[in-house]
C-alpha cells in the first residue's frame, strides 16, 4: 500500500512539473512573440539607436572593469585575457559553422597585418584607460575617423575633396584642445591613446581590404587565434596570477567587449549609420559620469571642449561620406550599409553574419 501511495504521488509529481513546464514555455513563447512584433514595428533608426545605446553602457563597463583590474595587472595581461575570452566567444559559432572551413584563407599575411595593428590598438587604448581620466580616454578614442580620411586616400585611393579635409582639420584642433600643449607637459598616455587611435584606423583600412574576399567570421577567427597566442608571450614577463574573483572580472571584461561589438553590428544593420552614430557619443558622458562618482576624476573645460569639436567634425564626415554613397550609388544604399557603419563592425564580431528580421 505505502509503494502504491508512493508511486501516485511521485506520478503526481511529475505530471504537475510536465504542466507547469508547458505553461511556462507558453507564456516565455507569447512573451518572446508579442516583444518582437512590438520591437519589429520600431521605424529602424528606432531600433539602430537603442542598440548603440546599450552598447555605450556595455564598453562604459568594460572600460570600468579595465581601469580597476589595471589597478592590479598589467595592460599586456589584460590584453591577453581580453583576446583570450574573445576566441572563447567565438568558438561556437566557428564549430556550428564548420570548423576548419571558417579559418580556411589564402590571405594569411594580411590577417597577420590586422592582427598586429589590432594588438596595438589594444594596448594602447587598455594603456590610455589606466593611466587617464576615462573622459580624456575616450574622447581622444573618437579621434579614430580623423585617421581615416588619409589613410582611405592613401591607401584605398578614395577621393577626399575640401570639406571632409577641412572638417577633419578641424577635429584635429579639437585633439591639440585636449591634449593642451604648452601648458603643461603632454602625457604620455596621451600620446599613446592618440596612436591607438590611429592604429584603429589602420585597421579599418585593413578589414575594408580583408572583406572583398573573406567572411568576417573569418577574420575574427584568424584574430581570437593569432592575438591569444600572440599577447600571451609579452603578458608572461609581467604576470600575476589572478584570484578566482579578478579571473570572474576579467572574463566579465571580455564579455563586455564582445557584448557591445555585437550590439554595433546590429545598430549599423538595422539603421542608417548617419542616424545611428551619433548615440555612440553618449560613451563621454557616461565616462565622465563614472569617472567622477568612481574614481573621483573631474575632466575640465579643456576636455569637454576638444572633445565638442571632435565630436562635431566627425559627425559631419559621416554625414558626408553617406552623402557621397548615395550620389555614386543611387538606389543602393541600405540601413546600416555605409563605409564608416561597416568599418565599425565589420570583422569584430561573429555577429557579423546575417541576422534573421525576427531577431532584430
Amino acid at each position: 500500500m505505502l509503494h502504491k501511495a508512493l508511486s501516485g504521488v511521485i506520478c503526481t509529481d511529475n505530471e504537475n512539473f510536465k504542466l507547469s513546464y508547458r505553461l511556462v514555455r507558453t507564456l516565455v513563447t507569447f512573451t518572446r512573440k508579442a516583444f518582437n512584433k512590438g520591437w519589429l514595428a520600431l521605424p529602424g533608426n528606432t531600433r539602430g539607436a537603442i542598440w548603440i545605446m546599450l552598447s555605450t553602457v556595455i564598453f562604459t563597463m568594460m572600460a570600468t572593469t579595465i581601469k580597476t583590474m589595471g589597478q592590479y595587472f598589467d595592460s599586456m595581461q589584460i590584453v591577453f585575457f581580453r583576446c583570450l575570452f574573445h576566441l572563447l566567444s567565438l568558438l561556437p559559432f566557428i564549430i556550428r559553422e564548420g570548423g576548419w572551413s571558417v579559418i580556411r584563407t589564402d590571405r594569411f599575411p594580411l590577417h597577420l597585418l590586422r592582427v598586429s595593428l589590432g594588438l596595438v590598438a589594444m594596448f594602447c587604448g587598455f594603456y590610455a584607460f589606466v593611466n587617464l581620466p576615462l573622459a580624456d580616454a575616450v574622447s581622444l578614442s573618437f579621434a579614430r575617423p580623423l585617421f581615416i580620411i588619409p589613410l582611405a586616400v592613401l591607401f584605398l585611393h578614395e577621393v577626399v575633396r575640401v570639406r571632409r579635409w577641412s572638417a577633419t582639420a578641424i577635429g584635429f584642433i579639437g585633439v591639440i584642445l585636449i591634449l593642451r600643449p604648452g601648458e603643461e607637459a603632454i602625457s604620455i598616455a596621451a600620446l599613446v591613446a592618440l596612436f591607438g587611435a590611429m592604429t584603429v584606423a589602420c585597421v579599418h583600412v585593413v578589414i575594408k581590404r580583408l572583406t572583398s574576399t573573406e567572411r568576417p567570421l573569418t577574420i575574427s577567427a584568424w584574430f581570437g587565434i593569432i592575438a591569444t597566442v600572440v599577447s600571451l608571450i609579452p603578458a608572461l614577463f609581467v604576470w600575476q596570477q589572478p584570484s578566482l574573483e579578478q579571473l570572474f572580472w576579467l572574463g566579465f571584461m571580455g564579455a563586455c567587449g564582445a557584448g557591445a561589438q555585437y550590439m554595433v553590428i546590429r545598430a549599423y544593420r538595422v539603421g542608417e549609420a548617419t542616424a545611428v552614430s551619433p548615440f555612440d557619443y553618449i560613451r563621454l558622458v557616461l565616462a565622465g559620469a563614472v569617472g567622477y562618482f568612481v574614481f573621483a576624476e573631474a575632466p575640465d573645460a579643456w576636455t569637454w571642449a576638444g572633445s565638442a569639436v571632435i565630436i562635431g567634425s566627425t559627425l559631419y564626415i559621416a554625414r558626408r561620406e553617406a552623402r557621397r554613397k548615395k550620389e555614386t550609388s543611387p538606389g543602393t544604399s541600405s540601413p546600416g550599409t555605409s563605409s564608416m557603419g561597416a568599418r565599425e563592425g565589420i570583422g569584430d564580431s561573429a555577429a557579423a553574419r546575417k541576422i534573421r528580421p525576427e531577431e532584430e
